[in-house]
C-alpha cells in the first residue's frame, strides 16, 4: 500500500472512531441527563404538593379539600381516559411544577401520620387501606398553625411512560447526530484526501528523480514550500547538483589521469625500443625512464595523500619550526628546476618571522604543490616569489571577509606570486575542488591532475589555518596565500 493510501486510511480511522465516540458520548449523556431530569420532577412535585396541600388542610382543618387540591395541581381524578394536562399548568399553585410534564407520568398518593390512604389520583388504592411500602418522591404535609406533622404526600413517577418518550427522542437526537456525523466524516474525508495528495507529492516526486539518478540522469525539482517537505527537496535539489559536479570531476579525472599515465608510458616505451634497436645510448635512455618513472611517481603520491584526506587519516607530528628556515629550504629544493625552466624564484621574507607549530614533512609537501603549480603555469623568463610577513590584524581581515571570529590572533601569511598565464574569475571558486583544473591550464598544457590544491587545503586547515587562491584574471598571475598561527616574534 503506497503511503498516500496509508495516510488516508489512518485518517479515515481516526475519524471514524471519533464521531462514533462523540455520538456514544452525546447519546448516553442525554439519556443521564433525562434520567436526572424525571427523578427532578418528582422531587420538585413532591415539594410542591407537600405545601399545597398543608395550607388546604389547614383551611379545611382536614383532608376534605384534598382532592380539589391535586385537581387544581394537575393531579385529580375526575379526567377522562387519554386527557392529559401539564403539572403546574394553569391553575396550580404558587412554586408551580413542570411545565410540559402530564399527568399520566406522575402517581400522587397522601396518607395520614399512620399511612392510611387519603387519595389515589390512580384509584389503585382505596382510602383507609395501608399505604406502607410506597415508591416515589415523599413530601411532609404539616398543619401551618400547629406545625405538627399531619400526613404525606408520595409522587411517583411513571417511568415506564417516561423511558418510552425519552426513547423516541433519543432516537430521533441519534438520528440526527449520526447524519451530522456522517457529513463532517465526509468533509474530513475530502480534506484528507487532499491533504495526502499535497504531501506525498513531493515525495513521489523525489522518489522519481531518485530513480533517474540511479539511471544516470539528474534532474532539479522545484520547491513549493518552505516547510519540511521544501528543505528535502532543496537538499535533493543540492545532492543533485553535487552528483553533477562530481560527475564532471570523476571525468576530468579520467581524462587526466589517462594523460598523465599515457604521456611517461610512451616516452618510456619508445626510450625502450630506441635501446633494443641501438638508436639510444644506455646513459640518455636511463635518464629518460627515470624522468618518466619519477613523473609517475608523483601521481601515484597525490592519489595517496588525498586517499588520506578523504579517509579522515591525515595524521600530523607537529613541531616548532623557524619560518625563515623551513622557506629558505623550500627554495633550494625548487630553484634547480626553476633554473632548468629558466624562471626566476627568489624569497621576499619579513625580519619579524617566528616560529610556527607545523608538521615539517606536510607543510613542505603542500608548499611544493603550491610551487609546482606555479613553475608549470609560468611561462620562460616569469618570476615567481615566495613572501612571508607576519599579519597581526586577523580580526580586520575576517571582518573585510565577512566572519566573526572574535579576537585577533597572529598569523604568519606566506605567499606565492606569480606572473604567469592566471585564473579566470569563473574558475576561480573551484580550484579547491578536487580533480578541478582550470580551463587556462587546460589550454596551456600544463602538467597536473587538479589534486595539489585539495590536498594543500586539507594539511593547512589541519594545522589550523587557511589557504586563498586570488587572481585578476587571464595572464595576470596567481597569489596564492598560506596563513598559519604563530607564536610572539623572536627577540
Amino acid at each position: 500500500m503506497s503511503l498516500r493510501w496509508r495516510i488516508l486510511a489512518a485518517t479515515t480511522a481516526v475519524v471514524v472512531l471519533a464521531v462514533l465516540t462523540s455520538v456514544g458520548v452525546a447519546y448516553y449523556a442525554t439519556q443521564s441527563r433525562l434520567d436526572l431530569f424525571v427523578g427532578q420532577i418528582g422531587e420538585r412535585e413532591a415539594h410542591r404538593l407537600a405545601q399545597g396541600l398543608s395550607r388546604a388542610y389547614t383551611d379545611a382543618g382536614g383532608w376534605a379539600t384534598a382532592e380539589g387540591e391535586l385537581g387544581d395541581a394537575g393531579f385529580g381524578l375526575d379526567r377522562s381516559p387519554g386527557e392529559s394536562r401539564e403539572v403546574g399548568g394553569e391553575g396550580g399553585h404558587e412554586g408551580g411544577g413542570t411545565e410540559g410534564a402530564h399527568v399520566e407520568f406522575v402517581r400522587v398518593v397522601i396518607t395520614d401520620v399512620d399511612g392510611r390512604v387519603i387519595l389515589d389520583n390512580a384509584a389503585e388504592l382505596s382510602p383507609g387501606s395501608d399505604g406502607d411500602g410506597l415508591g416515589g418522591h415523599p413530601g411532609t404535609v404539616i398543619d401551618l398553625t400547629t406545625g405538627e406533622t399531619v400526613g404525606h404526600v408520595r409522587v411517583d413517577t411513571n417511568h415506564e411512560l417516561l423511558s418510552s418518550e425519552s426513547h423516541g427522542f433519543l432516537s430521533a437526537l441519534l438520528y440526527i447526530t449520526l447524519v451530522g456525523a456522517l457529513v463532517t466524516a465526509a468533509v474530513a474525508m475530502l480534506i484528507a484526501a487532499w491533504l495526502t495528495k499535497r504531501i506525498t507529492a513531493p515525495v513521489t516526486a523525489l522518489t522519481r528523480a531518485a530513480e533517474g539518478i540511479a539511471q544516470g540522469s539528474t534532474s532539479q525539482l522545484p520547491v513549493t514550500s518552505s516547510d519540511e517537505l521544501g528543505q528535502m527537496t532543496s537538499a535533493f535539489n543540492q545532492m543533485s547538483s553535487d552528483l553533477d559536479a562530481q560527475r564532471e570531476l570523476r571525468r576530468r579525472l579520467i581524462d587526466d589521469v589517462s594523460h598523465e599515465l599515457n604521456t611517461p608510458l610512451s616516452v618510456i616505451q619508445l626510450e625502450a625500443a630506441g635501446l633494443r634497436d641501438g638508436l639510444q645510448t644506455p646513459e640518455r635512455v636511463s635518464g629518460h625512464i627515470i624522468d618518466e618513472v619519477t613523473r609517475l611517481r608523483g601521481l601515484v603520491t597525490d592519489l595517496n595523500s588525498l586517499a588520506e584526506t578523504e579517509l579522515g587519516e591525515l595524521s600530523l607530528a607537529l613541531e616548532p619550526t623557524d619560518a625563515s628556515e623551513l622557506l629558505e629550504a623550500e627554495l633550494g629544493r625548487w630553484l634547480p628546476q626553476a633554473e632548468a625552466e629558466e624562471v626566476s624564484l627568489s624569497l621576499d621574507l619579513a625580519d619579524d618571522l617566528s616560529e610556527v607549530q607545523v608538521d615539517r614533512m606536510r607543510m613542505s609537501q603542500t608548499l611544493g604543490n603550491v610551487l609546482r603549480n606555479a613553475m608549470n603555469s609560468t611561462p620562460t623568463g616569469g618570476s615567481i616569489v615566495i613572501a612571508a610577513a607576519r599579519e597581526s590584524s586577523g580580526a580586520d581581515r575576517d571582518s573585510q571577509r565577512g566572519a566573526d571570529t572574535g579576537a585577533a590572533s597572529d598569523m604568519l601569511a606566506i605567499s606565492v606570486i606569480d606572473d604567469g598565464i592566471g585564473i579566470g574569475a569563473d574558475d576561480l571558486p573551484q580550484v579547491f575542488e578536487r580533480f578541478y583544473r582550470a580551463d587556462s591550464s587546460r589550454e596551456a598544457g600544463t602538467a597536473g591532475t587538479g589534486l595539489g590544491l585539495a590536498i594543500s587545503r586539507a594539511i593547512v586547515e589541519a594545522h589550523g589555518g587557511t589557504i586563498d587562491v586570488a587572481s585578476e584574471g587571464l595572464e595576470r598571475g596567481v597569489t596564492v596565500t598560506i596563513r598559519l598561527p604563530c607564536g610572539p616574534p623572536q627577540p
